[in-house]
């Protein structure tokens, strides 16, 4: 069974993106070392392998095409070796090149990384950092026009030295708002893009802390809630329609205007392989908003997109068939409450805190994201427990599901806040709290603690029981309901009602009232 994130990837294909910014080279001199130099005490590197691979911008442009759209890479090389080898590996990984002009005056950027049984010792950065000169910059923009409006989403890269230009920025705006497009940006100045008409930006933590002034310091808050309550502030400083904030192993904040924050998550990973997941974060983000994806799908594509490029060594990218098989249903649905059980008991050998909760799921909206992306910040693994089919018709009627449980569990299963789900076939899910003895069990606003004969259980062994605050004209039965009325019992529109913009009231039993 597919998952439903991959009809978006499927959408790929159809899509032409721009991708402008600093082009690199990463090498990695690899070997091993088991001596110190006799001159200094530093370790002797054997060498036993050069590899060399497109970075910084040039690596976003590498993800763009190895997920399925046509990238065209407009970017400045120096004429040296370093540029020759960098355009055959764009070439190679099917990216256009037709936009890489070259610039004698200039140096290709180089960062050359010595590498010893997979621990970084040192990198060396060599590269030309200035601004291109007047002759150069024309030639982009002469580029960038011609090809702007051919594209369906423009992906900024600019890591300051010197292809984004003020004049080349002003171009973008000029062009953007001729022609606006899905329009992404990762700067180490966002605050230069305020005019352009940004749909989002991607700072890290602390570039987004930089951005309006703020310091990295602890003040009691995780780096997530500290990201959360400066929002506002992200999104005027920058005019972008959202903010997408990375940060590193807690995953990534998305703020949106008019929207609650959302919340994805990622496995830690040692510091060495992160290279170039921003990179594949950003164009992964851009390309699932440009196929027409709500934010929270978009964040979690990306989300998946950069979890394939942090397992492996070394900057990479990653492929549509990457992220498919990243996105697997299988990974986080338990066959049976004893695998599940066997799965919580490593996280809790990790010292991990367990957060469970458990619904019917049958059709996901908004309500149902928040609340469980609140109830992921509560612990480190959040367990949800899906009612059958059998067990949500006793509880709902023989009318529902909508959904069948499969489709149920692999709509959750795109949820990157959610690490493991079981489907359960009982009316409570009193058996799953005792063999998982969950740290935190919790619960939506529109229950009690009378009202949850599981609340006993859960405290019996030490566990805390929360009530998460309702989201309010958020519900399943209320929505099936509107549906009814708008399109009545025989399925067809009643044209008064699908026509007049209005909301349809609905009784405290559902029912059009």
């Amino acid at each position: 069974m597919n998952h439903p994130l991959t009809r978006v990837i499927d959408l790929f294909r159809d899509l032409e993106i721009l991708v402008i910014g600093e082009a690199m080279l990463d090498r990695y001199l690899e070997g091993m070392t088991g001596r110190l130099c006799r001159e200094a005490p530093v370790p002797i590197v054997s060498l036993v392998a050069c590899r060399d691979a497109p970075g910084g911008a040039a690596n976003t442009a590498v993800n763009v095409a190895a997920l399925g759209s046509r990238a065209h890479f407009l970017s400045v090389l120096g004429n040296d070796a370093e540029g020759v080898r960098l355009r055959q590996l764009l070439e190679e990984r099917g990216v256009d090149t037709d936009l890489l002009p070259v610039d004698p005056a200039r140096k290709t950027l180089t960062k050359s990384r010595v590498v010893a049984a997979g621990q970084l010792l040192v990198r060396f950065d060599q590269g030309s950092t200035s601004a291109i000169d007047r002759e150069t910059e024309q030639d982009v923009i002469d580029r960038l026009i011609d090809l702007f409006p051919r594209c369906d989403a423009v992906i900024v890269s600019d890591y300051g030295y010197g292809i984004l230009t003020p004049s080349v920025i002003a171009t973008l705006g000029e062009l953007q708002r001729r022609s606006p497009r899905v329009f992404v940006a990762d700067s180490k100045n966002l605050a230069a893009y305020r005019e352009v008409g940004l749909t989002a930006i991607k700072p890290n933590y602390e570039e987004a802390l930089t951005l309006i002034g703020e310091r990295c310091g602890n003040h009691g808050e995780s780096r997530a809630e500290r990201i959360v309550g400066w929002g506002d502030c992200f999104l005027q400083a920058t005019g972008a329609r959202m903010a997408a904030v990375t940060i590193d192993t807690d995953g990534a904040v998305v703020l949106e205007r008019g929207r609650p924050p959302y919340r994805t998550y990622a496995r830690p990973t040692h510091h060495s392989r992160a290279a170039g997941a921003g990179d594949t974060f950003l164009a992964t983000l851009a390309m699932a908003l440009a196929a027409g994806a709500e934010t929270p799908a978009a964040a979690d594509l990306a989300s998946a997109a950069s979890a394939v490029v942090v397992a492996t060594e070394g900057t990479s990218a990653c492929s549509a068939r990457d992220l498919r098989g990243q996105l697997n249903a299988e990974g986080k649905l338990a066959p049976d409450i004893d695998e599940l059980a066997r799965r919580i008991d490593v996280h809790r050998r990790g010292g991990r805190r367990i957060v469970f909760t458990n619904g019917c799921f049958d059709i996901l909206h908004r309500g149902h994201i928040t609340y469980l992306g609140q109830a992921k910040s509560l612990g480190d693994v959040l367990v949800v427990g899906v009612n059958s089919d059998a067990s949500l018709r006793r509880l709902k009627g023989p009318s529902r599901p909508i959904n069948s449980q499969d489709d149920r569990v692999q709509v959750l299963a795109a949820l990157s806040c959610v690490d493991h789900l079981v489907i359960f076939g009982e009316d409570t899910p009193s058996a799953l709290i005792s063999a998982l003895r969950p740290d935190v069990f919790v619960k939506g606003g529109d229950y009690t603690r009378e009202r949850l004969p599981e609340a006993a259980i859960v405290e019996e062994f030490g566990g805390e029981v929360r009530i998460l605050p309702f989201v309010t004209d958020r519900s399943t039965t209320a929505m099936i309901a509107r549906i009814r009325a708008v399109y009545g019992k025989d399925g067809n529109p009643v044209p008064e009602r699908l026509c007049s913009g209005q909301p349809i009231a609905v009784n405290g039993n559902g029912a059009p009232a």
